[in-house]
This record gives structure tokens, C-alpha cells and sequence, in this order.
């Protein structure tokens, strides 16, 4: 059982890791600031949910699993409070 446990982590670990780096090269690539802000914002928060998923596992008690949890939701919340503002900030400047 610990075995498939830490397969499954590692399998969760490593495409977090992946959707970061993706999001990393749409930063870095993609021509205006609007589709970078979104793919960021969207590879980002989708790797930190793989990885928290990875870690719940790992996890030393169910308050540490909650935690994980919390921290991905508040990331979650002002990620996209956060992304919203700059893109209307950025929409604006262009009118």
C-alpha cells in the first residue's frame, strides 16, 4: 500500500511541477499581457492543486491534510481576485 501511495504522490508531484513549468514558458512566450496573466494564472493554480494532491498522502495528520487544503483554497481565492484586477487595469489602459 505505501508503495501505490507514494506512486500516486509522485505522479501528482510531477504534473503540478509540469503545469508550473507550462505556465512558466506561457509567461515567457505569448505575445500581449492578457494571455500571459491567464496562463499563468490557470497553470498555476491547477499545479498547486496537483501537488497539494500529492502531498495529502504525505501528510501527517488530517489537521496537515486540512491545512494543505486551505492554503491551495486562499491561493485559489486571490489568484483570481488578483488576475481579475490586473486584466481590467490592463483593459482599461488600452480603451
Amino acid at each position: 500500500m505505501s508503495f501505490l501511495a507514494d506512486l500516486v504522490s509522485l505522479a501528482a508531484i510531477g504534473a503540478g511541477v509540469f503545469f508550473f513549468i507550462a505556465g512558466t514558458v506561457g509567461l515567457l512566450r505569448f505575445p500581449d499581457s492578457l494571455t500571459r496573466l491567464h496562463a499563468l494564472s490557470k497553470a498555476d493554480n491547477l499545479g498547486l492543486g496537483l501537488i497539494v494532491l500529492g502531498l495529502i498522502p504525505r501528510a501527517e495528520n488530517p489537521l496537515a491534510a486540512f491545512k494543505l487544503v486551505v492554503v491551495w483554497a486562499l491561493v485559489l481565492l486571490s489568484g483570481a481576485s488578483t488576475a481579475q484586477l490586473i486584466g481590467r487595469a490592463l483593459r482599461r489602459g488600452r480603451e
